[in-house]
């Protein structure tokens, strides 16, 4: 689901009340454990974390107006969806993700290529979520989009 947000809070409150509590657990997690200088908003629709364009002027690489995207979260129709690009570009982390999960949820790991979706709002693993969130840092994400990203 698509919604039309122009904060964080905005989206935020704009999804199914059942589902308010959980995205903002979300929120307060990711920004309390993401490395200094990433920054939050709404970017392509969802909420956002990203490389701002002080700090990497080139943006992102589909379109140089939005800055290097991150991390971001999303409420869709049948699930909470959080998207990791770490988990994509750097296979260490998506092997310990997949390993740690299980110690987090008795629910199967939906995950794809950079997205894991949860079904159940209430099964949502926050303390996996908080140390994923502090595998890569800022620079580290910049070197990591040049090198295996970026074309």
């Amino acid at each position: 689901m698509q919604y039309k947000a122009n904060s964080p809070e905005d989206y935020i409150n704009q999804v199914p009340k059942e589902r308010q509590i959980a995205l903002k657990k979300l929120r307060e997690t990711i920004n309390k454990n993401l490395p200094k200088g990433f920054e939050e908003g709404i970017q392509y629709g969802m909420i956002g974390y990203y490389v701002p364009h002080e700090i990497y002027p080139d943006g992102d690489h589909c379109n140089t107006k939005e800055p290097l995207p991150f991390m971001s979260f999303a409420s869709q129709k049948n699930s909470v969806n959080l998207y990791h690009m770490g988990l994509y570009a750097v296979s260490e982390i998506h092997d310990w993700f997949v390993n740690e999960y299980p110690k987090h949820s008795s629910r199967k790991l939906d995950m794809g290529k950079s997205c894991i979706r949860f079904k159940k709002v209430d099964d949502i693993p926050y303390e996996l979520i908080a140390a994923l969130c502090k595998k890569i840092t800022v620079k580290n994400w910049i070197e990591i989009y040049e090198t295996n990203i970026k074309k």
